[in-house]
C-alpha cells in the first residue's frame, strides 16, 4: 500500500507547503538549489531498485529532502543480519517486507512524500512498466543480471540511470545516460561475470559504514540531476576505497556496437556509443 503525503496549507514559496518550507529551508538557502530547485524535487518521481545496504541510504536522503515521488521494489525481508548497514530497518521489522519496513521509516521521516512499495522481485516485464513512469532511477541491487536488466530498462525509456556497487572496503558509481551522450551501464560492463567472479557480500562481507558512503553519494548525484545543480557524474565512474580512504574518478565512454545502447530501437544517434 502506497503511503501518501501529508495534507497542508500551500505556502509563499509556490507550490510548497508552510510546513515544508521551514523543513526545506537549508536547501532552499543554497543559491544552486533554491525554492525552485525544492518544487522540482517535489514534483520529480524516483525509482529506487533495492531496499538494502545502498538503498538504505539513498531512501533516507530522497525522502529528507523532498523528493514528491518515491517507489521501492524489493522481494526481500529484514534479517537481523541486514542491520549491520541497512539503516533504513529496525530491529522490531525484523521479518516484515524491506519495502514495508522502508515505508514506515520515510514516513515517519517526512510526511510530505509519497512512498510506493513494490514488494516483488523485478523482473523484464515489470521494470518495462516501472521504469518509463518516473524521472530518474537509482539502483542499489547487488547482482550483475539485475544490474543489466535495470539498464536495459532505462536506455529504452531514455531515463537516467544512477548506479553504484560495493563490495568488502570499496565501492563505485555513476550516471549512466546514453539518451544525453553518457554510456550506458553495458558500454562499461559489458559481460556478466561468470559464477564466483563476483560473489555477493554475504560472502566476501562488507563493512557497515560503506553503504552509507556510496549511498549517500547516490543521493547527492539524485539531487543534483533533479534540480540542475553543479556537474554530474555522466562519463565518469567514481572510485572509492574507505579502507585507505582514497577516491578518485575514470572517464567512461559510450562503448561502439554496444549491444543495448547502440540498437535500433533506441531513437539516437548510435555511431556515438
Amino acid at each position: 500500500m502506497a503511503v501518501a503525503p501529508a495534507e497542508a496549507t500551500t505556502g509563499a514559496a509556490g507550490g510548497l507547503a508552510d510546513g515544508e518550507i521551514e523543513r526545506y529551508a537549508r536547501h532552499i538557502v543554497l543559491r544552486e538549489i533554491g525554492g525552485e530547485g525544492q518544487q522540482k524535487l517535489k514534483r520529480a518521481s524516483v525509482l529506487v531498485v533495492g531496499a538494502g545496504g545502498l538503498g538504505s541510504p539513498v531512501l533516507f536522503y530522497l525522502a529528507a529532502a523532498g523528493v514528491g515521488t518515491i517507489t521501492v521494489i524489493d522481494d526481500d525481508a529484514v534479517a537481523r543480519s541486514n542491520l549491520q548497514r541497512q539503516i533504513v530497518h529496525a530491529e522490531d521489522r525484523v521479518g516484515m517486507a524491506k519495502v514495508a519496513s522502508a515505508a514506515l521509516a520515510l514516513a515517519a521521516l517526512n510526511p510530505f512524500v509519497a512512498v510506493e512499495p513494490v514488494h516483488a522481485r523485478l523482473d523484464a516485464a515489470l521494470a518495462a512498466d516501472l521504469v518509463p513512469r518516473h524521472d530518474l532511477v537509482l539502483d542499489g541491487t547487488d547482482n550483475f543480471a539485475t544490474r543489466h536488466m535495470v539498464n536495459e530498462s532505462c536506455v529504452r525509456a531514455r531515463v537516467p540511470l544512477i548506479a553504484a556497487a560495493i563490495a568488502q572496503w570499496e565501492g563505485q558509481l555513476s550516471l549512466y545516460d546514453p539518451a544525453r551522450g553518457a554510456p550506458c551501464f553495458a558500454c562499461v560492463f559489458p559481460d556478466i561475470p561468470a559464477p564466483g567472479l563476483a560473489p555477493p557480500c554475504s560472502e566476501i562481507g562488507v563493512m557497515g559504514a560503506l553503504p552509507g558512503i556510496l549511498g549517500a553519494m547516490m543521493a547527492a548525484e539524485a539531487i543534483k540531476e533533479l534540480t540542475g545543480a553543479g556537474r554530474s557524474l555522466r562519463g565518469r565512474l567514481l572510485l572509492h576505497d574507505a579502507l585507505w580512504g582514497e577516491s578518485r574518478e575514470i572517464a567512461v565512454r559510450r562503448r561502439a556496437g554496444c549491444a543495448v545502447c547502440g540498437g535500433k530501437n533506441v531513437a539516437f544517434d548510435a555511431t556515438a556509443c
